[in-house]
């Protein structure tokens, strides 16, 4: 096992070092390997994922809904939390260590030295891979931005999806274009045509840039507010309604009711596909969604017995828009709230804090194993206008140095790659 898992890991290295830089935006490469690999990206059936925040927990909530109704798809997500496996899902299935390391060879074999980047290269390995399934379903994330995204190079989906937009990946944009309308530009002005859904917005303002952006696209537009809704009943169900009808749903098995918004989404894409999916499908598939460091409590392991008598969340949103959704959360939990605190070294610290209110400590730590994460020294500088912020080197020392009162609840928040970390170790 471990020398499968060895194999792996000494193929991805050589697959980073084929272009000096992590990210050049650009398709050309990507198409010229596909081009090698027989173009089989053509001839594969899609729906694209784009947006800031819910792309992975739409994504999951469609593979739920699916599965019941015995659909089995393959997805491409990024990034992945604990093993690059899971970027590979091929029939509701992971690719083996062993079936990941052969298929990387032979697409790196038939690059043959040219250079592309390490996401483009993957990419180019999941369409050639994914094209034995032909019959289903590919659920693509887009990463960044879209427009230049490697998994951009389809002419044609069933869906596009447009999840929550806003403020992320700033260091890639240029100095008079960081703001929100380039980033909607970005995500949605190449959408190819089909079915566009757009999700629920955190703003009037965002949501008409993105009505505006993709006006001249003849797709079908399903929109949230226009052409689905959902009102959250104080009894604990959902009435979500649509083009096809009303639906009284039990609340998803995700926390915080920022995820009904990404199920809802995942409803309306489903029953516009007409894929057979019966209303019980869809009742089913949303209280069976697998999701990991998305407001995720850990219940038991290593970090847990730290604190064993106190509630221990994980959660991997990383911007300002994330943050807003993870305090409202947090918000209706009453109690005293600590935030452990590690964070890459590209994002707006500062911003995403502010978004928090009735914390009552903040410890930075380092990310492991992460070249690019802020250090949590300097990230405790950043934030020293908050009252109790300090750094501690590891996850452990911070849990174990916090002052927890009974009912206390512990965040570890601020990055995916964090999180990875963290039920690594755990």
């Amino acid at each position: 096992m471990k020398s499968k898992l060895m194999k792996l890991q000494t193929i991805l290295n050589r697959l980073q070092k084929l272009h000096p830089r992590e990210i050049d935006l650009s398709l050309n490469r990507v198409k010229k390997l596909c081009e090698k690999l027989g173009d089989p990206q053509k001839r594969l059936k899609y729906i694209s994922v784009v947006g800031t925040n819910g792309k992975y927990s739409t994504i999951q909530a469609i593979r739920s809904i699916l599965k019941t109704a015995n659909i089995n798809c393959n997805i491409y997500t990024s990034p992945h939390i604990q093993k690059i496996n899971e970027r590979f899902i091929f029939n509701d299935e992971e690719l083996s260590d062993n079936d990941l390391s052969n298929l990387l060879i032979e697409v790196e074999n038939i690059n043959d030295g040219e250079q592309i980047t390490y996401f483009e290269i993957l990419t180019a390995a999941y369409f050639y891979y994914a094209s034995k399934f032909k019959n289903k379903i590919n659920i693509l994330e887009s990463g960044l931005f879209h427009r230049f995204d490697a998994t951009n190079i389809i002419d044609t989906n069933l869906s596009s999806i447009v999840t929550s937009i806003g403020l992320d990946h700033l260091d890639w944009l240029p100095k008079n274009e960081k703001n929100i309308e380039k980033i909607v530009y970005e995500k949605t002005s190449s959408l190819v045509n089909s079915t566009i859904v757009v999700s629920k917005q955190s703003s009037d303002e965002t949501l008409n840039l993105i009505k505006k952006s993709i006006i001249n696209n003849q797709s079908k537009k399903i929109i949230y507010k226009d052409d689905f809704n959902y009102l959250l009943n104080e009894n604990g169900f959902i009435y979500y309604e649509d083009e096809y009808g009303g639906l009284k749903l039990p609340k998803p098995n995700l926390l915080g009711n920022f995820q009904i918004d990404n199920c809802a989404t995942a409803i309306a894409t489903v029953r516009n596909l007409q894929l057979g999916v019966k209303d019980e499908n869809i009742k089913q598939g949303i209280t069976r969604i697998k999701s990991i460091a998305r407001l995720q409590e850990i219940k038991s392991g290593k970090l847990k017995n730290i604190c064993k008598y106190n509630k221990l969340y994980l959660d991997g949103s990383h911007n300002p828009l994330g943050a807003v959704a993870l305090n409202d959360y947090l918000n209706t939990i009453n109690c005293k709230k600590h935030l452990v605190l590690g964070m890459m070294s590209n994002k707006d610290h500062e911003e995403y804090v502010s978004k928090f209110n009735n914390i009552s400590s903040i410890t930075t730590i380092d990310i492991p194993n992460q070249p690019n994460a802020i250090k949590g020294k300097d990230l405790k500088e950043k934030l020293n206008k908050y009252s109790n912020v300090s750094y501690k080197k590891s996850i452990e020392e911070a849990l174990d140095s916090i002052n927890l009162g009974k009912d206390d609840l512990i965040m570890i928040t601020g990055s995916l790659y964090l999180a990875g970390e963290l039920l690594n170790l755990n």
